[in-house]
């Protein structure tokens, strides 16, 4: 590639090379075969396939997550684009509206060929934090070539080679350069020594592909004794000199081209339902109890109990990810690793959703049904109400009933839940006041109720209708 490398890079490492963004940049296809090496493709084509992915694993997980959403926020748009006016040798060019990231081509390896792409993505749109001065994220430009199979298609892989590389804005790499140089005139002839030259092109490295889940996953059970991930944990991974995988599922061509190769976006978000909006809270069941022991997830859970677990909690995108993973492997994870592995959106609901946080209630009552048979005499219904005994002695129990709403209806639908009352039967609700009135039950009267307030209910049955009526005291 037609760019000069970064001079502040250290020896033994991977070279790093700064683009514009949008900027149309070189790419020579050169035919390095030795001579009397895969003569089957003499005089034939071949088909390339060139992608910008994510440098770090850490974001190569989510890919597709970190792809929709920079389509949302860029609608129309492209992270990489063929020049076609300045390139030369290359034929069928073909871009899919689904791949954003990718572009393909045919082209001779006796002629002279070159691919002018352009990076539409700078490197800071991917970082998890955006205050401004924050470090970008590095791309992978890679490549990746195609000889045809018996039956003329180009699915038989041939050579893949990728290089480190990092976006700015328009002139921004241009002057991040120029600070690398300056920086390094600053340093001591014996520092200089341990830093690679500048190199005036950018050579895309060969590189053997390999799986990104399944790799992952074993080095993380190797790390399983740890609470968190090592800060290298992507970079560890990729500097092993290894090319982002195509995905499993191949995705066909709007064009109905011939060629099958193979894609390059992971495979399609899996659906999942939505809780009906009537179904009580998830977290507020019952008499306010929180989830029971069997939706959240345990330390002896077992790796399929733990991929069942995930798939009842919304987090089916994620099940390939952690497929190897038991519930004491999920739970050793860190919110921050949680964060780096899922994003920010995700990997805060699945860390809440671990550690088993419920949503705070707006208003919580305590709440205790008056017995039929009993008497209160004047002065005992407070006690009652400070935890006292009824007639008979036995001691009010009294039952939380938390509110996510503040209105009269969802009063009447937790004390139905709690009590077993049929929610259609009650009439209405009411409050006794002063002398004994009863005062209707209203929104605005649900909203005045004071925090922690404690209430005996009793029923009245409505005549000729079937209904009750409920009298909060």
């Amino acid at each position: 590639m037609c760019a000069a490398t970064s001079p502040a890079v250290k020896l033994h490492d991977e070279t790093l090379t700064y683009l514009n963004q949008g900027q149309s940049y070189e790419i020579r296809m050169l035919d390095n075969r030795k001579m009397g090496d895969m003569p089957e493709i003499t005089g034939k084509l071949v088909k390339s396939i060139i992608r910008v992915v994510f440098h770090d694993r850490r974001l190569q997980y989510t890919e597709h997550q970190q792809l929709e959403g920079w389509k949302w926020n860029r609608p129309g748009d492209r992270l990489l684009d063929l020049d076609i006016p300045m390139s030369v040798g290359i034929i069928d060019t073909r871009t899919n509206p689904s791949q954003l990231n990718a572009v393909e081509f045919l082209w001779d390896p006796a002629k002279r060929t070159s691919a002018f792409i352009q990076v539409h993505c700078i490197s800071t749109e991917f970082t998890p934090r955006k205050h401004g001065g924050e470090k970008g994220v590095p791309f992978r430009i890679q490549v990746d070539t195609f000889k045809q199979n018996e039956n003329g298609e180009y699915t038989d892989h041939l050579h893949s080679a990728s290089c480190q590389i990092k976006v700015f804005k328009p002139k921004g790499a241009d002057r991040k350069q120029k600070t690398d140089r300056e920086k390094m005139e600053k340093r001591t002839a014996h520092e200089k020594e341990k830093y690679q030259p500048s190199y005036d092109t950018t050579i895309l490295t060969e590189m053997r592909l390999e799986p990104i889940i399944e790799d992952a996953v074993e080095h993380e059970q190797k790390k399983s004794s740890k609470r968190t991930l090592p800060a290298d944990y992507g970079d560890s991974l990729a500097k092993r000199g290894s090319c982002s995988p195509w995905p499993d599922t191949p995705t066909a061509y709007v064009n109905n081209s011939p060629s099958t190769a193979p894609t390059f976006s992971s495979p399609q978000q899996s659906t999942c339902s939505v809780p009906d909006s009537n179904s009580s809270s998830p977290n507020h069941q019952g008499d306010g109890v929180s989830q029971t022991s069997s939706e959240q997830l345990q330390p002896s859970a077992t790796t399929q109990e733990t991929q069942q677990w995930l798939l009842k909690n919304r987090f089916s995108s994620y099940t390939r990810l952690f497929s190897n993973f038991s519930g004491a492997d999920l739970l050793k994870l860190t919110k921050e690793d949680l964060v780096q592995i899922c994003g920010a959106a995700d990997g805060i609901r699945l860390y809440n959703s671990l550690k088993s946080r419920s949503v705070r209630p707006r208003l919580t009552i305590y709440v205790c049904q008056e017995q039929p048979s009993s008497t209160l005499l004047p002065g005992r219904q407070q006690a009652a109400g400070s935890g006292g005994e009824n007639g008979s002695g036995t001691p009010y129990v009294y039952h939380a009933i938390y509110l996510e709403e503040m209105v009269a209806s969802e009063v009447a639908r937790k004390l139905a839940l709690v009590f077993n009352i049929p929610f259609h039967q009650i009439n209405q609700v009411y409050r006794q006041g002063p002398t004994g009135i009863h005062i209707l039950v209203s929104d605005q009267m649900v909203q005045n109720f004071q925090d922690e307030s404690c209430f005996l209910f009793s029923t009245v049955k409505v005549e000729n209708s079937g209904g009750i009526h409920i009298i909060l005291k």
